[in-house]
């Protein structure tokens, strides 16, 4: 069976007390996640409310974004879409 390559997809409004471990164990119903990274404030180390989630199928993050964007987890609405690489 053919797929394409990995994606990474961009998580936006996480709520401050959802950890790696719980956002990882939501998106990864959707198939094999290869990392998932919240960003944090580098000086408090609170939640910055947005993060990282890759997957080892395209296909499988394509699901993921269908199914979760606008789920709400831990109270606030989750925004899923294809990360964008950042420009240097």
């Amino acid at each position: 069976m053919l797929y394409l390559r990995d994606m990474k997809l961009f998580v936006k409004n996480i709520e401050s007390s959802v950890n790696e471990v719980l956002l990882e164990s939501i998106f990864s119903q959707y198939g094999e996640v290869l990392n998932t990274k919240i960003v944090y404030d580098t000086i408090t180390w609170e939640s910055r409310g947005f993060g990282f989630v890759e997957f080892r199928k395209k296909d499988d993050a394509l699901k993921a974004i269908e199914n979760l964007n606008g789920k709400e987890l831990v109270g606030k609405k989750l925004l899923v879409s294809e990360a964008v690489e950042k420009r240097k």
